[in-house]
């Protein structure tokens, strides 16, 4: 997020305050992770049509959403569908949780399917697992194991809107050379060329970050250093409980009568 120069105080002391927070099932070396970003100045975002949801299996998700009056829409059998508080759609399959990561996929739309699977699978090198022809979807991914990743066709643009994300894979370091390459090559779009990314007293990791033909935004990191900047923190929940309970934005801004931006 990047505040204009004209409103460089008019925030206060939550001008241009971030916070990071990485959500999972298990560590990053095996387990799909949210990254979530919270601008203590944005009160609000516009929610585009690139993410299609998120898909779980855990019946205890499904348990703890009816325990909590959570709302919950019964879609087919075992399969419900949620929204988090930002908007964002998940799909919580009512099966006991897996013994791997319970992430089943991640749903991005497409405007185009066969260009973006070529993209995905002929130049990123993903596995086409599933291709439905009538539902103008495909399933992908690196790894029978791992979350896949699905495409879907929506007949039109895509709309990033104001709270697109990213997605992000760790390969070996010395890949991302070749893979910038062959982007150059090829003459897709590198939104960020290789460079390194320096964390003040953690790895320093390198990084390319790409954009498919419908604008989602790729980063691949190299593995190795990534290994140890994603090691799990044992204060995690702590911290994120201290934080909330600490932002006061809310207030401040109330009693300044001013209002959080939308994005």
């Amino acid at each position: 997020m990047c505040f204009h120069l004209t409103c460089s105080t008019c925030n206060g002391p939550y001008d241009g305050k971030w916070s990071k927070t990485m959500v999972g099932f298990g560590p990053e070396d095996d387990h799909f992770v949210a990254e979530l970003t919270y601008n203590y100045g944005v009160g609000e975002y516009r929610i585009g049509n690139d993410f299609l949801g998120l898909t779980l299996q855990s019946s205890q998700a499904v348990s703890n959403a009816k325990r909590l009056n959570w709302p919950l829409t019964q879609v087919e059998d075992h399969l419900y569908l949620t929204e988090a508080p930002g908007g964002y759609c998940f799909y919580i399959i009512d099966k006991e949780q897996p013994d791997c990561d319970p992430v089943q996929k991640v749903s991005l739309a497409v405007s185009d399917l066969q260009r973006s699977v070529h993209y995905w699978s002929a130049l990123l090198g993903m596995k086409v697992i599933e291709k439905n022809e009538d539902k103008k979807i495909a399933l992908m991914g690196f790894s029978d194991n791992q979350c896949k990743l699905e495409l879907q066709d929506i007949g039109g643009a895509v709309d990033h809107g104001t709270a697109f994300g990213r997605i992000a894979f760790s390969c070996p370091r010395d890949q991302l050379a070749d893979i910038e390459a062959l982007m150059k090559k090829e003459k897709q779009k590198i939104l960020t060329p290789l460079l390194s990314l320096d964390t003040p007293g953690k790895a320093t990791v390198e990084v390319v970050i790409l954009a498919d033909p419908d604008g989602h935004e790729i980063c691949f990191v190299g593995d190795e250093a990534f290994r140890q900047l994603s090691a799990v923190d044992p204060k995690g929940n702590e911290l994120l409980d201290e934080a909330m309970a600490a932002d006061k934005s809310n207030e401040w801004f109330a009693k300044h009568n001013k209002q959080k931006a939308s994005a």
